[in-house]
Protein backbone atom coordinates (compact mmCIF):
# COMPACT_ATOMS: atom_id res chain seq x y z
CA UNK A 1 0.00 0.00 0.00
CA UNK A 2 2.71 2.61 0.90
CA UNK A 3 4.43 1.66 -2.57
CA UNK A 4 1.12 2.26 -4.63
CA UNK A 5 1.14 5.58 -2.51
CA UNK A 6 4.44 6.58 -3.54
CA UNK A 7 3.85 5.73 -7.12
CA UNK A 8 1.07 7.89 -6.73
CA UNK A 9 2.60 11.12 -5.82
CA UNK A 10 5.31 11.02 -8.05
CA UNK A 11 2.47 11.55 -10.93
CA UNK A 12 0.73 13.84 -9.21
CA UNK A 13 2.28 17.38 -9.97
CA UNK A 14 3.31 16.22 -13.47
CA UNK A 15 -0.59 14.41 -14.28
CA UNK A 16 -2.64 17.79 -13.18
CA UNK A 17 -1.52 19.69 -15.54
CA UNK A 18 -2.93 17.54 -18.49
CA UNK A 19 -6.29 18.29 -16.78
CA UNK A 20 -5.38 22.09 -17.06
CA UNK A 21 -4.54 21.99 -20.18
CA UNK A 22 -7.47 19.94 -21.28
CA UNK A 23 -9.67 22.37 -20.09
CA UNK A 24 -9.70 24.26 -22.98
CA UNK A 25 -11.31 22.77 -26.35
CA UNK A 26 -7.94 20.99 -27.18
CA UNK A 27 -8.27 18.75 -30.59
CA UNK A 28 -5.45 16.40 -32.29
CA UNK A 29 -4.87 13.92 -34.14
CA UNK A 30 -7.66 11.58 -32.91
CA UNK A 31 -10.19 9.81 -35.08
CA UNK A 32 -14.24 10.94 -34.13
CA UNK A 33 -16.33 13.96 -35.55
CA UNK A 34 -14.90 16.45 -37.61
CA UNK A 35 -15.41 19.84 -37.04
CA UNK A 36 -16.66 20.01 -40.54
CA UNK A 37 -19.40 17.36 -39.71
CA UNK A 38 -21.09 20.09 -37.57
CA UNK A 39 -20.65 22.89 -40.25
CA UNK A 40 -24.23 25.04 -39.91
CA UNK A 41 -25.11 23.87 -35.89
CA UNK A 42 -26.64 26.13 -34.46
CA UNK A 43 -25.79 28.53 -32.17
CA UNK A 44 -22.02 29.59 -33.81
CA UNK A 45 -19.52 29.72 -31.32
CA UNK A 46 -17.64 32.70 -30.81
CA UNK A 47 -15.06 31.44 -28.13
CA UNK A 48 -13.81 35.06 -27.45
CA UNK A 49 -17.53 36.02 -26.75
CA UNK A 50 -18.31 32.39 -24.27
CA UNK A 51 -15.51 32.99 -22.35
CA UNK A 52 -15.20 37.17 -21.82
CA UNK A 53 -16.36 36.89 -17.84
CA UNK A 54 -17.00 34.30 -15.24
CA UNK A 55 -17.41 30.75 -16.61
CA UNK A 56 -17.83 27.97 -14.29
CA UNK A 57 -16.59 24.34 -14.82
CA UNK A 58 -17.44 20.55 -13.68
CA UNK A 59 -15.08 17.44 -15.22
CA UNK A 60 -14.31 14.02 -14.57
CA UNK A 61 -11.25 11.81 -15.87
CA UNK A 62 -11.73 8.22 -16.75
CA UNK A 63 -8.88 6.40 -17.83
CA UNK A 64 -8.44 3.83 -20.29
CA UNK A 65 -10.60 1.19 -18.57
CA UNK A 66 -13.67 3.61 -17.67
CA UNK A 67 -12.58 3.81 -14.43
CA UNK A 68 -13.50 7.65 -12.97
CA UNK A 69 -10.30 8.28 -11.34
CA UNK A 70 -10.30 12.06 -10.55
CA UNK A 71 -13.57 14.71 -10.39
CA UNK A 72 -13.14 18.31 -10.20
CA UNK A 73 -14.83 22.28 -10.35
CA UNK A 74 -13.43 25.02 -12.32
CA UNK A 75 -13.72 29.07 -12.27
CA UNK A 76 -12.31 30.75 -15.56
CA UNK A 77 -11.50 34.14 -15.67
CA UNK A 78 -11.43 35.54 -19.35
CA UNK A 79 -10.05 38.78 -20.56
CA UNK A 80 -10.58 39.92 -24.03
CA UNK A 81 -7.94 42.33 -25.20
CA UNK A 82 -8.59 43.41 -29.30
CA UNK A 83 -7.82 40.08 -30.83
CA UNK A 84 -6.57 38.36 -27.65
CA UNK A 85 -8.17 36.10 -25.04
CA UNK A 86 -6.54 35.22 -21.70
CA UNK A 87 -7.97 32.53 -19.65
CA UNK A 88 -6.90 32.38 -15.62
CA UNK A 89 -7.99 29.12 -14.79
CA UNK A 90 -8.62 27.81 -10.94
CA UNK A 91 -9.17 23.94 -10.72
CA UNK A 92 -10.47 22.52 -7.17
CA UNK A 93 -9.60 18.71 -7.27
CA UNK A 94 -11.57 16.49 -4.78
CA UNK A 95 -8.89 15.47 -2.67
CA UNK A 96 -8.32 19.28 -2.15
CA UNK A 97 -5.27 20.49 -4.39
CA UNK A 98 -5.94 23.56 -6.33
CA UNK A 99 -4.21 24.17 -9.60
CA UNK A 100 -3.75 27.53 -11.65
CA UNK A 101 -3.19 27.93 -15.66
CA UNK A 102 -2.99 30.93 -17.90
CA UNK A 103 -3.87 30.44 -21.41
CA UNK A 104 -3.03 33.16 -23.81
CA UNK A 105 -5.65 32.76 -27.07
CA UNK A 106 -5.58 34.69 -30.45
CA UNK A 107 -7.24 34.92 -32.85
CA UNK A 108 -6.34 36.01 -37.00
CA UNK A 109 -8.29 37.67 -39.75
CA UNK A 110 -9.35 34.55 -41.39
CA UNK A 111 -10.52 32.78 -38.27
CA UNK A 112 -7.86 30.78 -37.38
CA UNK A 113 -7.49 29.85 -33.45
CA UNK A 114 -4.09 29.68 -31.69
CA UNK A 115 -2.90 29.70 -27.97
CA UNK A 116 0.08 29.28 -25.67
CA UNK A 117 0.77 27.91 -22.44
CA UNK A 118 4.24 27.55 -20.26
CA UNK A 119 4.57 24.16 -20.92
CA UNK A 120 3.07 22.65 -24.38
CA UNK A 121 5.41 22.35 -27.43
CA UNK A 122 5.28 25.04 -29.71
CA UNK A 123 1.69 26.67 -30.79
CA UNK A 124 -1.59 25.41 -30.22
CA UNK A 125 -3.73 25.79 -33.30
CA UNK A 126 -7.63 24.98 -33.98
CA UNK A 127 -10.78 25.81 -35.76
CA UNK A 128 -14.40 26.81 -35.50
CA UNK A 129 -17.18 25.62 -37.63
CA UNK A 130 -20.89 25.76 -36.99
CA UNK A 131 -21.00 25.06 -33.18
CA UNK A 132 -17.88 22.91 -33.00
CA UNK A 133 -13.92 23.52 -31.66
CA UNK A 134 -11.46 21.31 -32.58
CA UNK A 135 -7.37 22.21 -31.32
CA UNK A 136 -4.30 20.46 -31.32
CA UNK A 137 -1.67 20.85 -29.48
CA UNK A 138 1.38 18.26 -27.80
CA UNK A 139 3.08 18.45 -24.65
CA UNK A 140 6.18 17.15 -22.77
CA UNK A 141 5.32 15.50 -20.21
CA UNK A 142 7.82 14.45 -16.92
CA UNK A 143 7.10 11.69 -14.97
CA UNK A 144 9.60 9.75 -13.02
CA UNK A 145 12.57 11.48 -13.89
CA UNK A 146 12.01 10.80 -17.71
CA UNK A 147 9.78 12.98 -20.17
CA UNK A 148 7.10 11.63 -22.34
CA UNK A 149 5.17 13.45 -25.49
CA UNK A 150 1.59 12.98 -25.28
CA UNK A 151 -1.18 14.44 -27.75
CA UNK A 152 -4.44 15.84 -26.99
CA UNK A 153 -7.42 15.43 -28.93
CA UNK A 154 -10.78 17.65 -27.99
CA UNK A 155 -14.06 18.68 -29.38
CA UNK A 156 -16.17 21.47 -28.12
CA UNK A 157 -19.63 22.01 -28.70
CA UNK A 158 -21.66 25.00 -27.83
CA UNK A 159 -25.06 23.61 -26.59
CA UNK A 160 -26.84 26.94 -26.26
CA UNK A 161 -25.32 31.03 -25.28
CA UNK A 162 -24.30 30.12 -21.78
CA UNK A 163 -23.51 26.26 -22.64
CA UNK A 164 -20.18 23.98 -23.65
CA UNK A 165 -19.43 20.30 -23.59
CA UNK A 166 -15.97 19.61 -23.61
CA UNK A 167 -15.29 16.20 -24.42
CA UNK A 168 -11.38 15.25 -24.55
CA UNK A 169 -9.23 12.16 -25.37
CA UNK A 170 -5.42 12.17 -24.25
CA UNK A 171 -2.81 9.81 -26.33
CA UNK A 172 0.34 8.50 -25.60
CA UNK A 173 2.17 5.98 -28.22
CA UNK A 174 -0.88 6.58 -30.09
CA UNK A 175 -3.04 5.32 -27.60
CA UNK A 176 -5.95 6.66 -25.65
CA UNK A 177 -4.99 6.48 -22.44
CA UNK A 178 -7.40 8.90 -20.64
CA UNK A 179 -10.23 10.68 -21.35
CA UNK A 180 -11.70 14.00 -19.25
CA UNK A 181 -15.80 14.99 -20.08
CA UNK A 182 -15.91 18.81 -19.20
CA UNK A 183 -19.71 20.70 -18.40
CA UNK A 184 -18.92 24.41 -18.48
CA UNK A 185 -21.48 27.22 -17.97
CA UNK A 186 -21.39 31.02 -18.23
CA UNK A 187 -21.56 32.52 -14.35
CA UNK A 188 -24.60 33.76 -13.71
CA UNK A 189 -26.62 32.28 -16.31
CA UNK A 190 -29.56 29.70 -16.11
CA UNK A 191 -29.86 26.51 -17.95
CA UNK A 192 -33.08 27.16 -20.66
CA UNK A 193 -34.80 24.00 -19.38
CA UNK A 194 -34.94 25.77 -16.19
CA UNK A 195 -36.29 28.87 -17.42
CA UNK A 196 -39.26 26.51 -18.99
CA UNK A 197 -39.59 24.49 -16.40
CA UNK A 198 -40.34 28.12 -14.28
CA UNK A 199 -42.44 29.85 -16.97
CA UNK A 200 -44.77 27.16 -16.58
CA UNK A 201 -45.20 27.66 -13.01
CA UNK A 202 -45.48 31.48 -13.42
CA UNK A 203 -28.61 24.15 -14.53
CA UNK A 204 -3.84 15.33 -14.25
CA UNK A 205 -4.14 12.77 -12.33
CA UNK A 206 -5.15 10.95 -15.98
CA UNK A 207 -2.94 7.83 -14.30
CA UNK A 208 -0.45 7.86 -17.55
CA UNK A 209 2.52 5.93 -16.19
CA UNK A 210 5.67 5.14 -17.57
CA UNK A 211 4.74 1.53 -17.53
Amino acid sequence: MNRNYSRAKRYSSGLRKLICLSLLPLIGACSGVRTEDRTGSQPTLDLFAFFDGQTEAWGIVQDWRGRVVLQFVARIEGVVENDQLTLNEVFDYADGERDFRRWKIRRDKNGGISGTANDIIGTATGAISGNALTWHYEMALESGGRKYHVRFADRLWQIDRDTLINRAYIKKFGLTVAEVSLFMRRSGSTPQSAVKSAGDTATTRLLISAE
